[in-house]
């Protein structure tokens, strides 16, 4: 839903690349999926947003995501839209297992992304801000 609506705020926005991208994103990462299995049915330009998009688990978590966001920004827009998204969507309440530490931890990896992605998607960074505020709100109150 946050793609959707961004592509009304992008100018030259190509929605049709970034849904598939937003809808696969975890596929590599979370199933057997393989990069070539995607490129054969989606195309190489979506296989590549979605292999961008995912972490390797053989790094350690900070590299991976430093990796992570290194490849995305060789991308187009959409793909930086999707990771902005990506973290937009996950910025709800933390699970209640989750102590202080963790908070401030996914905290600090979305003021990351944030910062990493910053230029790719005005709309985007505007309300990953918007929910950095609130987490950090909750954060602290809790």
């Amino acid at each position: 839903m946050e793609i959707m609506v961004a592509s009304k705020y992008t100018n030259n926005f190509d929605l049709e690349l970034a849904i598939p991208i937003a809808l696969l994103h975890d596929t590599i990462e979370d199933t057997g999926t393989t990069y070539e299995e995607i490129k054969n049915i989606f195309g190489k330009q979506v296989a590549d947003g979605v292999k961008a998009l995912t972490k390797n688990d053989n790094e350690e978590k900070s590299v991976a995501m430093k990796h992570s966001l290194g490849e995305i920004k060789k991308l187009s827009q959409e793909v930086w839209a999707v990771k902005l998204a990506d973290r937009i969507t996950n910025l709800l309440l933390p699970p209640h297992d989750w102590d202080f530490d963790k908070r401030k931890s996914y905290l600090k990896e979305a003021e990351f992304i944030l910062t990493q992605l910053k230029g790719g998607n005005e709309y985007l960074e505007k309300r990953l801000q918007s929910k950095i505020d609130n987490y950090y709100n909750y954060c602290i109150q809790n």
